[in-house]
């Protein structure tokens, strides 16, 4: 074990070293965190009561919590994105097992950033149903999500309009076949088809779908989407689905969604997208000696390579909850390597830690999340990892 900021030390690194926390006032359920200048903006899981916070990084290694405010009743708002001076922000049903018990805030809030420390909410896209999931959004005028509308039994794939920020309307849907509620479902029963978030690169868009594996849409007209392909592997609850497309690549992670110990395994794959079809290249390492441990150890989420962000087609960021952050090195996409890794001891209370979400600003510092209680964790990579991240910059 290290030392590191008051408040968080490291039980195992090699290649990152911690440089900061906040513990988010209490409130450490983080989920999706981005860094836009030195802002820094953080969903959360819901569980706390904390919708959004916002911090100021000017130094990183002393973030300031400068606003948070709470979730919607019912509800929880646990993912960020920012870009053309908006912050968007989902609105979910939260428990998602809850009984009906009242009306759930279900959409997209939309906030200007005339000051990036002090959102301005201007507009709100109500989806009706359970709401929105996860979105992304790199700037212009189409903004896409996963969503749970109403006539809908899970989450599918939403576009909304943005040419007009205080005024956005749907543009566009996809789903799969059987997921209106007057549809039948044709898949396997006890399997689960549910759009996660699909990342673009020119006219595809790869998009996790859980039990169904990477759907690839053609978006070459974003107000209709067309399916262009399917890869279906052995795993399930595919959630990232990152296009290295200089490469003709796509790393995919199977989010663990079970707690273990012994959960199914939830890993991170290779697939070459340059032909016709995916093909299965490689498994990236799977970390050893967690699998007995409770709560969640599996893949999680990628840093997704986002335009003003740390970006690269040879290293890939990764979450794995018990077992921390994971660096892979794809020189050879046929045989990854993993090149660092960072885990937490547990915050108070919590058996291990949950590491959940994780972004890498353009100047290569990791910001990271843990989904129960440990709050924002701020690392800094070390030679010659720092070295590698100059080399293999995009």
């Amino acid at each position: 074990m290290t030392g590191g900021p008051a408040g968080a030390s490291t039980a195992s690194a090699a290649g990152l070293r911690l440089i900061g926390h906040h513990d988010l006032a209490g409130r450490g359920d983080g989920m999706q965190v981005i860094r836009h200048g030195d802002a820094v903006y953080v969903g959360h899981t819901g569980t706390s009561g904390a919708g959004t916070s916002v911090l100021d990084a000017a130094d990183p290694a002393r973030p300031v919590l400068v606003r948070q405010w709470p979730a919607p009743a019912r509800s929880h708002t646990h993912k960020v994105q920012v870009a053309d001076g908006l912050l968007l922000v989902n609105h979910e049903k939260f428990p998602y097992r809850a009984p009906d018990t009242g009306a759930a805030s279900a959409g997209l809030a939309i906030y200007r950033l005339a000051d990036p420390l002090r959102p301005e909410r201007v507009a709100f896209w109500p989806s009706g149903g359970r709401g929105v999931h996860r979105v992304v959004w790199t700037g212009g005028r189409y903004a896409h999500m996963s969503a749970i509308p109403d006539h809908f039994r899970d989450r599918i794939w939403v576009v909304v309009d943005l040419a007009d920020p205080a005024h956005p309307v749907a543009a566009a849907r996809w789903w799969w076949p059987g997921q209106r509620d007057d549809e039948r479902p044709g898949w396997p029963s006890g399997e689960r088809y549910a759009a996660h978030h699909a990342l673009i690169a020119g006219d595809r868009a790869y998009l996790g779908y859980d039990d169904a594996g990477m759907v690839v849409l053609d978006v070459s007209d974003m107000t209709c989407p067309r399916q262009a392909g399917l890869a279906h592997w052995q795993g399930g609850s595919t959630h990232t689905c990152l296009p290295l497309p200089g490469r003709g690549l796509v790393v995919a992670t199977d989010e663990q969604v079970r707690d273990g110990p012994h959960a199914p395994r939830r890993s991170i794959h290779v697939l070459d997208v340059s032909g016709a079809s995916p093909v299965m290249l490689a498994e990236c390492p799977h970390p050893d000696g967690f699998d007995h441990l409770p709560l969640r150890f599996g893949a999680h989420n990628l840093h997704e390579n986002q335009a003003g962000s740390y970006c690269s087609e040879r290293l890939v960021f990764a979450t794995y909850f018990s077992a921390g952050v994971r660096v892979y090195d794809l020189a050879d996409p046929g045989h990854p390597a993993e090149v660092a890794h960072w885990i937490p001891q547990p915050p108070p209370g919590q058996p291990v830690p949950q590491i959940n979400d994780l972004f890498v600003d353009s100047g290569g510092l990791i910001w990271v999340t843990d989904r129960i209680g440990g709050g924002l964790y701020v690392l800094e990579p070390e030679p010659p990892v720092a070295a590698l991240m100059v080399d293999a910059r995009a």
